[in-house]
């Protein structure tokens, strides 16, 4: 066996770490990673005898009857969702390990875990506030110390009519529009490395042509070379992760849409509309899977799941329905011969 199996915990997290990094993962999943991993492992050497922080808590302390009793103390406060992710995380971690040689086997498959609920769509309520939001963007705000209405439309618009991500928003490049007139396309930089071609409409390919067009007067043709960021801030610098959320915020409040944005999906919310759009406009769950770079079609139907549902309480809440019931007498309709 290797010998890394008298090193520390702390050190190992560290070194799955550093290999998860090379995938390209954002800073915010590494941080999860970390968080997860730390977690249970502190849990660990506080139950030992005597506890023991993560530099000197070893490796192969962490046998399967030890972890299903820390993942029972992690459960106890925490939702179904978070305690599943971090099974996962220590699933994928002690998969390093037994590849590295550093530990013979792995003790996730005996620590359950609870299935996880397949996150449910936060799209933004009102059926016009996508349009509203549009609109309201795309008129100069006085307000505004520098104002850049084609930009803040040309964000909005890549996210309501493309699905993207925040990362795959901030990872665009100029060049990554591009095909022939009524074949227009976006090349997305998907999450876990997946790419994938979404086709965009000439009103949505307008809309970018425009921003750059403005970003041609600001900062000149050189700040529109094909290999260029996309999006960039009001200096000419690309557009970050932090200047990005607060660019949308921003948008919400100028159109005054705040409290139609579910609680914890800004951004996302325009990734949900545009699915759930997708959905009640009949596309399939495959389609709707292609399009927004799902890794699996369960999470593509639960648009169409929710959709479904939401038409259908909408025909329950007819009030005609509820006249019929006094008119069948209570007994149950089906088909007749």
């Amino acid at each position: 066996m290797h010998d890394k199996r008298d090193e520390s915990v702390e050190a190992l997290i560290e070194e799955f770490l550093t290999a998860r990094a090379t995938r390209k993962p954002s800073p915010h999943t590494l941080e999860a990673y970390r968080r997860d991993l730390r977690g249970i492992a502190t849990l660990v050497g506080e139950d030992s005898t005597p506890p023991l922080p993560l530099d000197r808590l070893m490796i192969t302390a962490l046998s399967p009857r030890v972890m299903r009793a820390a993942f029972a103390r992690y459960a106890a406060p925490r939702a179904a969702a978070s305690v599943h992710r971090a099974w996962s995380t220590w699933n994928s971690f002690f998969t390093f390990l037994v590849a590295e040689e550093v530990v013979p086997g792995n003790p996730m498959p005996a620590v359950g875990r609870p299935r996880a609920p397949l996150p449910q769509p936060k799209p933004l309520r009102g059926e016009n506030t996508p349009e509203e939001l549009l609109a309201a963007v795309a008129r100069e705000d006085g307000r505004q110390r520098d104002p850049w209405p084609e930009r803040d439309v040309a964000v909005l618009a890549l996210a309501l009519c493309a699905g993207l991500r925040l990362s795959e928003l901030l990872a665009l490049r100029v060049a990554s529009l591009s095909g022939r007139d009524g074949e227009r396309r976006v090349d997305v930089a998907g999450k876990g490395g997946r790419p994938r071609v979404v086709p965009i409409e000439a009103d949505l390919d307008r809309v970018v042509a425009d921003y750059l067009d403005s970003r041609r007067r600001r900062f000149g043709a050189r700040s529109v070379r094909p290999d260029s960021p996309l999006l960039v801030d009001r200096r000419g610098e690309p557009l970050r992760r932090g200047g990005l959320q607060y660019l949308v915020e921003s948008c919400y409040r100028r159109a005054g849409v705040g409290d139609r944005v579910p609680r914890g999906a800004r951004l996302h919310a325009l990734r949900h509309t545009f699915a759930t759009r997708l959905a009640e406009d009949g596309a399939s769950a495959a389609e709707i899977m292609r399009l927004l770079g799902h890794a699996s079609l369960a999470s593509s139907q639960t648009y169409i799941e929710v959709t479904a549902g939401q038409q259908r309480a909408a025909v329950r809440s007819n009030r005609t329905n509820r006249a019929l019931a006094g008119l069948a007498g209570g007994r149950p309709v089906g088909p007749r011969g």
